[in-house]
């Protein structure tokens, strides 16, 4: 292999698979600015270069002799000038320009959500199955990686759930919705396998599904603890992210994000994993590694 490059390198995934494959392949890190660099200063001898995702130039020059993309760029929440089109189809579509001529012959890697199609009513899913199609039907060797939540330590859904499972009386909207989440660790193995192979769509659940009540209260159980979980009905939620990109530039939680979070994560967890070649890290020890801490 020449080199992997990883775009949106300074992410939590993107660290990780940075760790995973430091000194095993040569590593080009692709982020948008020099704060983002200098998340990844604590890797000796790393390539980083600073890219913009939507110019084919950059692009191309980010992926001149690499053999294999994880492409990690992508958004839960819109922001000024941060659409989801252009956060998840023109990156994507701008990648796929920057491989004109080998297009057959570099491995792309791209993590997506469980849910994700062009037929979604949500806009955040609706864009990230266009930008799925946008990669399986120009790339010979595309994978795509629906994952649920991710849990990961230091990371935001973690530290979420961690502080939900802590308090004695806990609040969400449609606490009944179904979870299926995977530690961080199994999605970095699988993308690692993924810039080698090629499979396609694949729907990477993690090994159990509950409802989200349940995995607040099992990840209380795991801190010696024990929480009263209170569901609110979702379209109260909705009105309330209704109000607030009424009244904000940039209001903390959209109508597509409940949208996203609200969706049931519910497929079979075993053949992808099987297929894929990794072993699900069960859920306690998941918790206990991610909110332990």
């Amino acid at each position: 292999m020449s080199g992997v490059l990883i775009t949106g390198a300074n992410g939590h995934l993107g660290r990780r698979l940075i760790t995973a494959l430091h000194g095993k392949v040569p590593l080009r890190a692709a982020v948008r600015s020099p704060r983002a660099a200098a998340q990844l200063d604590g890797f000796p001898g790393l390539e980083v270069v600073q890219v913009d995702y939507t110019d084919a130039q950059s692009m191309t020059a980010a992926v001149d002799g690499m053999s294999a993309v994880v492409h990690l760029v992508g958004i839960l929440k819109e922001g000024a000038g941060n659409t989801y089109e252009v956060a998840h189809e023109q990156t994507c579509a701008t990648l796929v320009a920057a491989l004109e001529g080998r297009r057959d012959d570099v491995a792309v890697a791209y993590v997506s959500i469980l849910g994700s199609s062009v037929h979604s009513a949500n806009a955040c899913l609706r864009s990230k199955g266009a930008a799925e199609e946008i990669l399986l039907r120009s790339l010979a060797r595309a994978t795509v990686l629906q994952v649920p939540m991710v849990l990961g330590e230091g990371d935001y859904a973690a530290r979420s759930l961690a502080v939900r499972a802590r308090k004695a009386l806990s609040f969400g909207f449609r606490m009944e919705s179904l979870e299926q989440p995977i530690y961080a660790g199994d999605v970095t193995q699988a993308l690692e396998v993924a810039t080698t192979n090629a499979h396609g769509r694949v729907l990477l659940g993690g090994p159990e599904v509950l409802s989200r009540r349940s995995l607040v209260q099992r990840a209380a159980a795991v801190l010696g603890r024990e929480t009263r979980v209170v569901s609110l009905p979702v379209a109260l939620g909705m009105a309330l992210a209704a109000l607030l990109e009424r009244v904000s530039a940039n209001p903390p939680v959209t109508r597509a994000m409940l949208g996203v979070l609200d969706h049931d994560d519910d497929v079979p967890s075993e053949p992808a994993a099987a297929a894929l070649g990794i072993i699900h890290t069960p859920l306690d020890d998941m918790l206990r590694r991610t909110i332990a801490g």
